[in-house]
């Protein structure tokens, strides 16, 4: 076998997250040397092509698992508003990389589209109320309507309204500056701006095993998937951002901050159509409540997507299971994944977590018009005939150790970081792509100790508020926003999409003035 080939980074992945982090580092460390390794032919085709997930700019809007009710029945926002101050990282940097041509097209990845949380019952329109009181005095959130008239309703949600029983009070959330994101446009993109600056892209090429050197560097052994050629590279860091393949590798690495970990893998399916008579009838990402007893990845939403210049309806998500960790996976993923150090974590998590083994088997036997009749929640007039099944990305929820459990799942996204700094991976879900901005942000600074005081000036012309949580600064909120919006052609209607119901003041609705309204 030849001499290794030496590169500065080595990126594992063509996702989101090494898109992200191959640009921010090529835009502070312009002459450091770059590979990225994929393991199939095309960027961003497992969990960031936009079919593999919801497309929302996770942002906290009308998520409603990060607003729970305490005992006492307040509404605890601090989830919230910390979703919400990461996303509005991410939004800075994107409007630096499309005002400095990182981002060549933004319309392909980022469409204006309402956020709306929904729920029907008293005691949950209650409940939205009080949700609505806690947020909108909050500058993040104060562009925010709280909704309960039924002809407001019907005007905004329109295909939600038709042959619905308004004897049962629904109420709304609605925000109108919400976002829906193609992250595989997104990420091709920013790759695209790596390999223009010299960065060398490996597709079709997969990383079988890392191994770290004497001086601290590592070697990554790399099969190419077409001929069976095997190579080598000596990296000086590595980030493993390979989606579910993440943990495996991590494992075989041998860091110990990644002992004691595992990984769950779930999948998704959605329902989805593209007819033009139902999609200009819903014009919004609608998010309900999760069913009783089921995991918070089970919020059930009927979502506006904006995908290659076509306007579609997803609802979901439904879940899938198989032991694959990607959706082009190995049925030998989730077995090969458990070592001596996870497996109490492991088998902890498989006593503990009855519900969401009901939850899956539950998925698992619905049928098609039962999936369907699922959907009629939100839009009452749904036909089978409408609705294609489509089968959506692999998850890996992170299995953690836990003192005095074995193992919790979490439902989140972990960056895991050796203490020599010279690695890096991420692990989980949601929201991960919304927050991939701040995430490498945090694998930088954690990683390059020693270099990221210098950057810091570059860094903040990125992303002016870094290090400021803009709940706390209405001025710079309103400042960056508005500047955001603009660059971001947010203030103009989606491609695909008609205009959406207007956002002002109606019978049934509840304003608050808004900086966010630049």
């Amino acid at each position: 076998m030849s001499e290794p080939q030496k590169t500065d980074v080595l990126l594992v992945g063509a996702g989101i997250m090494s898109a992200t982090l191959s640009a921010l580092l090529r835009l502070v460390e312009p002459n450091w040397s770059m590979t990225l390794v994929e393991r199939l032919d095309g960027a961003a085709a497992e969990s960031s092509d936009p079919w593999n997930n919801a497309g929302t700019g996770h942002s906290a809007l009308c998520e409603l698992n990060y607003t729970p009710a305490r005992p006492d029945g307040s509404i605890d926002i601090t989830k919230a508003v910390h979703v919400n101050e990461q996303f509005q990282v991410s939004r800075q940097f994107w409007s630096y990389a499309v005002e400095n041509g990182v981002l060549p097209d933004v319309r392909s990845f980022l469409n204006p589209i309402p956020h709306v949380s929904f729920v029907s019952g008293e005691d949950n329109v209650d409940y939205l109320r009080r949700r609505y009181e806690a947020l909108v005095g909050n500058p993040l959130f104060a562009s925010m309507e709280f909704i309960n008239d039924r002809d407001e309703f019907t005007r905004r949600l329109p295909l939600m309204a038709e042959k619905r029983d308004f004897s049962e009070p629904v109420a709304l959330n609605w925000t109108q500056d919400g976002t829906d994101v193609d992250f595989g446009s997104l990420s091709r993109q920013l790759i695209g701006f790596g390999a223009q600056q010299g960065m060398d892209t490996l597709f079709g090429h997969e990383v079988r095993n890392l191994s770290q050197n004497s001086d601290g560097s590592w070697t990554a052994k790399v099969v190419n998937r077409r001929t069976g050629a095997t190579r080598q590279f000596n990296a000086k860091f590595v980030f493993v951002g390979a989606g579910g393949n993440a943990l495996p590798l991590l494992q075989k690495a041998g860091i110990k901050e990644a002992k004691g970990f595992g990984g769950f893998p779930v999948g998704g399916q959605w329902l989805r159509t593209g007819n033009p008579e139902l999609t200009a009838k819903h014009q919004a990402k609608v998010y309900g409540l999760p069913p009783l007893g089921a995991p918070p990845m089970s919020v059930p939403h009927l979502d506006t997507r904006v995908i290659s210049d076509k306007s579609w309806l997803l609802f979901g998500p439904f879940a899938g299971w198989s032991p694959k960790f990607l959706k082009q996976g190995k049925v030998t993923d989730l077995p090969l994944s458990v070592k001596p150090d996870n497996l109490v974590s492991m088998l902890g998590v498989g006593l503990t977590e009855m519900g969401l083994l009901k939850y899956l088997i539950g998925q698992l036997l619905l049928s098609e018009s039962a999936r369907v009749e699922n959907l009629r929640d939100f839009a009452p007039s749904a036909k089978d005939s409408d609705w294609e099944l489509d089968i959506a990305g692999q998850r890996v929820q992170v299995i953690r150790k836990a003192k005095g459990k074995g193992g919790v799942l979490e439902f989140g996204t972990t960056v895991l970081t050796a203490a020599d700094g010279s690695i890096a991976g991420l692990l989980g879900a949601s929201p991960g792509a919304s927050t991939a901005v701040p995430a490498m942000f945090d694998v930088m600074q954690r990683c390059f100790g020693d270099r990221y005081q210098s950057w810091l000036p570059k860094l903040k012309e990125m992303v002016p508020s870094l290090g400021t949580e803009l709940s706390g600064e209405p001025a710079l909120f309103e400042e960056v926003w508005a500047h955001g919006t603009k660059v971001l052609k947010l203030d103009k209607p989606a491609s695909a999409v008609p205009a959406v119901a207007g956002d002002g003041a109606s019978a049934g609705t509840e304003h608050s003035p808004t900086a966010a309204t630049a």
